[in-house]
């Protein structure tokens, strides 16, 4: 699962993006991967890693609520 968000305000020069992705380990876990950044870098990377699917996707939600209440709008959303 991928959700991609960004924040934009010209006013203030503000071009931001946030990406939650949801990956399998290869011990059967799973991990929530956070990107963020300016718009056209690399950004930065985070991993936090949950035993299962529904505390990683838990996380992931939260996460999202978040972004969303910061004023980050969602673009995309791959499953």
């Amino acid at each position: 699962m991928i959700r991609h968000f960004e924040r934009r305000n010209p006013l203030e020069n503000m071009a931001r993006f946030y990406r939650l992705e949801l990956r399998p380990t290869l011990f059967g876990e799973w991990s929530v991967v956070r990107l963020w950044g300016r718009i056209g870098t690399g950004g930065r990377e985070q991993l936090e890693t949950h035993a299962t699917w529904e505390s990683a996707l838990a996380a992931a939600d939260r996460l999202e609520r978040a972004k969303r209440g910061r004023g980050y709008m969602a673009l995309k959303q791959l499953e």
